[in-house]
């Protein structure tokens, strides 16, 4: 945002993608307690906000890449193993006994440096693919990057984070859009735009190619009048196949 504009708080946010036995690739959800301030009771991706911890440790093994960036990916990858148990962007191999330990630690430490230290990780965060950057303008507002990962395929171990959320799933996106349309779950405003666009893609590899075609640019919803009715809209260039919904019906979290 710009400097005399309102502040807002930096976040990363991770889409994590799973090969189906059929059908198209899954990503994981989490439902967010309904006590939450943000987004309660609403299933989203993996994520929050950037920590000094984050930074710190970003400038250490990301030192050619922008701060702002690099701390986004180590936060996404920080909160996925705070909120899911998965450990994930890792040179090696993460059994899933290892994986609940390091949460536990990392429960404990508050931070990430000290978990990879414990257990001799390595990361690579440069895996996490850049996908979006959405910034809504107003004062306290997540200014959240989302990145996309691929796991593979295979059974993963995953566990509730009790805390803050109360549901973790698996699901393809256009299920998911197909179980907010049913009313089993809500989704904020950008989360089912992102959904409507993760579910036109048959693999991980179409998301990059997506990608590609798609320069990341700061996405900053805004209201317009359309037939004679608030709608909540984003630009219509960057990729989205629907760029806008009334605004009566748009969950903004």
């Amino acid at each position: 945002m710009p400097a005399d504009g309102p502040r807002v708080i930096p976040a990363a946010t991770l889409v994590i993608f799973r090969g189906a036995a059929d059908g198209p690739p899954e990503v994981l959800m989490v439902q967010r307690a309904k006590e939450m301030r943000f987004a309660g009771g609403a299933a989203v991706f993996p994520g929050g906000r950037v920590d000094a911890a984050d930074r710190e440790l970003a400038r250490r093994i990301l030192p050619g890449e922008a701060e702002e960036i690099a701390a986004a990916r180590i936060a996404a990858i920080r909160e996925t193993l705070e909120e899911t148990g998965l450990m994930v962007a890792t040179t090696a191999p993460v059994s899933p006994a290892e994986a609940a330990g390091a949460r536990a630690m990392l429960l404990e430490q508050g931070s990430l440096a000290p978990v990879l230290k414990h257990f001799g990780w390595h990361l690579e965060p440069q895996r996490l693919a850049l996908y979006a950057h959405w910034c809504p303008p107003w004062e306290g507002a997540f200014d959240t990057r989302f990145f996309v990962i691929d796991l593979g395929t295979g059974a993963v171990d995953i566990e509730v984070d009790a805390t803050e959320n109360t549901r973790l799933f698996w699901t393809s996106a256009a299920e998911a859009l197909a179980m907010a349309d049913r009313g089993e779950i809500s989704v904020i405003f950008p989360t089912r735009r992102n959904l409507e666009r993760l579910a036109r893609f048959a693999s991980h590899e179409e998301a990059l190619e997506d990608i590609a075609r798609h320069p990341v640019r700061r996405i900053h919803p805004r209201i317009e009048i359309r037939d004679g009715a608030q709608w909540l809209t984003i630009p219509a260039d960057l990729g989205y196949p629907v760029d806008g919904q009334p605004r009566a019906t748009a969950q903004r979290g």
